[in-house]
């Protein structure tokens, strides 16, 4: 398998992994506030991005 698709296959199965164990869970943010992961996805600037449910966001 080439190299490219291999970090890809890698890079896939982290982030199902994250989002199957992150979803529904209790998380406290560093201000203080909490709530639960509502969801988890990719974004192409910043990564790995998480929405708290509970919370407003900047």
């Amino acid at each position: 398998m080439p190299s490219v698709k291999r970090h890809e296959l890698t890079i896939l199965n982290a982030y199902g992994e994250a989002q199957s164990e992150l979803i529904g869970k209790a998380v406290v943010l560093t201000d203080g506030k909490a709530g639960t992961v509502e969801n988890v996805w990719l974004d192409e600037l910043h990564g790995l991005r998480i929405s708290i449910k509970g919370h407003d966001g900047r």
